[in-house]
């Protein structure tokens, strides 16, 4: 018999070494390199295929499945891929299992669906189902650790949709190492991809993740499957944002937005609405940006603080944007605005817990410092956007458009817009002010 190969394994980054050494050579971790078994597969068991026609495929390949969720169908670039495999990643107890779960019972009927859990009961997945009122004929319940088994089953059951709960739980025999590490990782992920390709079996994985909010594992199981989903939560908020950070078939900046309640998730049809709900509307300190989301505009509320420092370093923070930008947009608010700032502490938050990661936001945020330094509120219904430069020129953003047109529809009458982002065509009940310069923006919000 001949004898296993064996190789180390880096535990952060699934490097492969030669042998064992204290440092990893590729992510330079130390005490990270774990012994594994290299299992040898014969070239002549491996299953040959053959190249197809562009012509002779299936007139379907633009099919998808409806999720019974419209913003799950937006966060996946508009339903579920036949073939696809999605990870799901998030905080513990944020919701994965029980969002799946109505995913699961929600796809068309005629679609049989096989639910997997390695982590809890079929009596708890049941209980679960009943109090989210689920009954579905077409769902199969498996517990099991065991992919290979899982995967035997899902053909059995001949389902097009197979939810494995988690991937960290499951291990293949042919893999000798614990589940959930790098190499039981790699090897299982590359064989779902490979099931869910040949018999066309979207998947839908749940991964678990790290105190930095990666989930764990090494990095190339997201480059594997098609698509990766984060959840994002407040932890003062009922509302669950599902963020897509990488999507084969759709944008990869696209988000949905979902409220918590006892009968599990509910879907929010209108994100502006709830980003824009306070009751002190029109305060000092509090603008309304227009930002853009994956395909769609969204309206939040950015509020700012202005106090005088307690100390000679004044802060700098914000929640909601980038910090290092906020201290960029400052600096031009001093020179070009006519602002003396040098001697005050600035907080800037956005309203939500929603995270701007555009540069639409920079006008927004300077409207919003200076109306709390002047203790000035802006002008009412006003909705702002626009990028800033370091010469104090307001910059157009994209689809300036369309920013405008979701203002309107949510009852504002006024917006101060880069120059460039005026509209051709008028918009009914909209004033719509361009300004290329701070100095002109700051003149025509501050009442």
């Amino acid at each position: 018999m001949a004898r296993p190969k064996t190789a180390y394994l880096c535990t952060e980054c699934g490097a492969h070494a030669v042998k064992w050494q204290g440092q990893c050579p590729d992510c330079d971790a130390w005490n990270t390199l774990t012994r594994t078994t290299v299992s040898s597969t014969s070239a002549a068991s491996t299953d040959v295929r053959t190249a197809t026609a562009l012509s002779d495929l299936a007139d379907d390949a633009g099919l998808r499945y409806s999720t019974g969720f419209g913003e799950f169908d937006r966060a996946l670039g508009g339903g579920l891929v036949p073939g696809s495999v999605v990870l799901l990643g998030g905080d513990p107890g944020v919701g994965k299992s029980t969002l799946l779960q109505q995913v699961a019972a929600r796809l068309p009927g005629e679609l049989n669906t096989c639910y997997a859990t390695g982590e809890e009961s079929l009596r708890q997945i049941a209980q679960r189902a009943h109090r989210l009122g689920l009954d579905s004929p077409s769902l199969h319940l498996l517990s099991d650790t065991s992919l290979n088994n899982i995967l035997e089953q899902a053909r059995a059951t001949k389902s097009k949709a197979l939810v494995i709960d988690s991937i960290q739980t499951m291990a293949t025999a042919d893999v000798p190492s614990a589940p959930g590490s790098v190499s039981q990782l790699r090897e299982c992920v590359s064989r779902i991809v490979s099931f869910a390709k040949q018999e066309e079996v979207a998947v839908f994985l749940i991964g678990h993740v790290t105190k930095e909010g990666a989930i764990a594992g090494p990095r190339v199981v997201e480059h594997m499957v098609d698509t990766v989903l984060y959840f994002e939560t407040d932890p003062g908020s009922r509302y669950t944002i599902v963020r897509a950070v990488k999507n084969r078939f759709g944008a990869s900046s696209e988000m949905g937005v979902f409220a918590m309640l006892e009968s599990g998730f509910k879907e929010v049809t209108n994100p502006s609405a709830i980003f824009l709900s306070r009751e002190d509307a029109g305060g000092s300190g509090s603008v309304i940006a227009t930002a853009w989301e994956g395909s769609r505009p969204l309206l939040v509320e950015i509020q700012a603080l202005v106090a005088d420092a307690n100390s000679n370093y004044p802060k700098r923070l914000a929640q909601g944007i980038d910090q290092n930008r906020l201290a960029l947009l400052v600096a031009v608010l001093q020179r070009h605005g006519g602002i003396a700032l040098s001697g005050e502490d600035i907080f800037v938050n956005v309203v939500g817990g929603l995270r701007i990661g555009e540069t639409s936001a920079d006008l927004p945020v300077l409207l919003a410092i200076a109306s709390s330094f002047r203790d000035r509120p802006c002008r009412q219904k006003l909705v702002s956007f626009g990028e800033i430069g370091l010469a104090g020129e307001v910059r157009p953003v994209r689809f300036g458009a369309e920013r405008i047109q979701e203002a309107q529809k949510q009852g504002f009458t006024t917006a101060i817009v880069p120059f460039a982002n005026i509209p051709r065509d008028p918009i009914k009940g909209m004033q719509v002010v361009g300004v290329r310069r701070l100095q002109d923006a700051l003149d025509q919000a501050l009442d």
